[in-house]
């Protein structure tokens, strides 16, 4: 995919997405030009049926997201009208998150910092190398957090863990993120690409409509009753029953075949 920027890559293969921050000279830390990116990266592998998961993650080996481009700050966030400008652009990238049906994983080697875990806490699963250390610093740094990106943190860890990620600032490594519930599984770093290539290749593998269903539905558990779209979720799971796939599942169960889905 041709981009505006050279700090993010994105390719496919074998059904699988792939979103790559690449500013690994400053520890992938996320310039404005990348949000913009992955607006665009996102809203392509959306729309293209021929995609059926998502991975994105760090280039260079040291960090997945280290954090904000910090030294934009001055430029892009040093007046209220330019915090609004900047926030809005975070907002579209809300949003660009939010219309990806598909399945999004997160494979996280080094630094996973700031900006950076509250990004990859939009995937569905994160997947850590144990060399991985993750952190929130904004109070070292005298910024304020909004209440989204803390319930989002909060709806992973608890308020607990959550508190103490965001009041003290400090770092955390691998396995205290997975006992936190921070992260799904942590890994030797040889081990960490095949194992993430493995669930994503076998998500891409499966009944599209099904997987999409079923992204839906997890997510709407962190919803209050009032904010699910309860009528919606139905829909989807009826598309599934009512889909020509359903009958090819059957028909390949029986026959002990692979199935060949259509996504209809």
């Amino acid at each position: 995919m041709q981009l505006n920027t050279e700090k993010m890559i994105a390719r496919a293969e074998d059904g699988v997405g792939w979103m790559i921050f690449n500013n690994p000279e400053r520890r992938n830390a996320m310039a404005n030009e990348m949000r913009l990116a992955m607006i665009e990266i996102l809203g392509a592998y959306a729309e293209d049926d021929a995609i059926g998961a998502v991975v994105m993650t760090g280039a260079g080996g040291k960090a997945f997201v280290s954090g904000a481009d910090i030294s934009e700050f001055e430029e892009r966030r040093s007046s209220p009208e330019l915090i609004a400008e900047y926030n809005e652009v975070g907002r579209q990238v809300s949003a660009a998150f939010e219309k990806l049906e598909k399945p999004l994983i997160a494979m996280i080697q080094g630094f996973c910092m700031g900006g950076g875990l509250a990004t990859a806490l939009k995937a569905d699963m994160r997947f850590a190398s144990d060399d991985s250390q993750f952190g929130i610093p904004a109070v070292k740094l005298g910024l304020g957090y909004e209440a989204s990106a803390v319930k989002a943190l909060t709806d992973f860890v608890g308020p607990a863990y959550a508190g103490e990620i965001l009041m003290t600032g400090r770092r955390f490594n691998a396995d205290e993120a997975l006992r936190m519930g921070l992260v799904n599984n942590v890994v030797s770093v040889d081990k960490l690409e095949e194992t993430v290539m493995e669930t994503a290749s076998a998500i891409a593998a499966a009944a599209p409509l099904t997987v999409r269903s079923m992204k839906a539905n997890v997510r709407a558990t962190r919803l209050d009753a009032d904010q699910r779209d309860d009528a919606h979720l139905q829909e989807l799971v009826d598309a599934c029953f009512n889909s020509e796939d359903y009958i090819e599942g059957r028909r390949a169960f029986m026959e002990k075949r692979p199935a060949q889905w259509k996504g209809r």
